[in-house]
C-alpha cells in the first residue's frame, strides 16, 4: 500500500508540474492557434488522482488493510 500511495503522490506532483509548464510556456507564434485546455486538463487529472488516492486510503482503512499510527486517541 505504501508503494501505491507513493506512486500516486508522484503522479499528482508530475501532473501539477505539467500544468505549470503549460502555463509558463510562451505564447504561440503569429498565425498559429493555441492549444486550448491543456493546463485545465492537467489540473483536472491532478484533482481526479487526488480523489482516487483519498478514496483508496479510506477504503483500505475500512477494510483493515492499513492501520492508523501516530497520536493515540484521548492523549
Amino acid at each position: 500500500m505504501k508503494i501505491l500511495v507513493a506512486i500516486a503522490f508522484l503522479a499528482i506532483v508530475v501532473s501539477l508540474v505539467t500544468a505549470l509548464l503549460f502555463m509558463m510556456r510562451s505564447p504561440p507564434e503569429e498565425g498559429q492557434p493555441r492549444k486550448k485546455g491543456t493546463m485545465a486538463t492537467a489540473l483536472a487529472f491532478r484533482i481526479g488522482l487526488s480523489i482516487v488516492l483519498f478514496a483508496s486510503v479510506l477504503l483500505s482503512w475500512k477494510m483493515g488493510w492499513i492501520q492508523p499510527t501516530g497520536i493515540p486517541p484521548g492523549a
